[in-house]
């Protein structure tokens, strides 16, 4: 009855589930109504938030819903709000939709502010940062100014 048989195979075919991939960037993620968050979020992903986060928010583009909370400081490429942040926010591309609240001070480069949108704090258009710039090959060459017309005329 608890006999080792001899016709077993040796080694089973079961191979367990492969581990799950991260988001990739660029990828999107959605926190849902239900999903209540404690601690610091970064994404390499899009977000799209309908719940709370207790904690600061950094990542590429941002929808923030109309129930969604954020107590912290958020950083964001973009983000559409239309929630609400407790705290300092750090946006190049920012749209406030109407009913949108933001307590704390909102650095920006463009905004967008719809009719009853509310931001209780300072508001600060941050300089677009200058181009690097990359030495050519060689180094910098001496530029000299020339005659258009004497040019020509040889």
């Amino acid at each position: 009855m608890f006999s080792k048989r001899d016709d077993a195979p040796a080694s089973s075919s079961y191979q367990p589930a492969p581990a799950a991939k991260r988001a990739a960037p660029g990828g999107f993620s959605v926190i849902g109504p239900d999903i209540q968050i404690t601690g610091n979020v970064r994404a390499t992903a899009d977000l799209h938030i309908e719940g709370r986060i207790e904690g600061d928010l950094d990542c590429g583009n941002l929808v923030l819903g109309a129930e969604a909370v954020v107590n912290g400081q958020v950083r964001a490429e973009t983000a559409r709000i239309a929630g609400t942040i407790e705290g300092s926010v750090a946006i190049r591309q920012l749209v406030v939709e109407s009913g949108a609240r933001i307590t704390g001070d909102v650095e920006y480069e463009s905004v967008s502010l719809e009719n009853g949108a509310h931001i209780d704090g300072r508001m600060k258009h941050a300089a677009l940062k200058p181009a690097s710039v990359v030495p050519a090959i060689g180094g910098p060459k001496e530029l000299k100014m020339v005659d258009a017309t004497t040019e020509q005329a040889a």
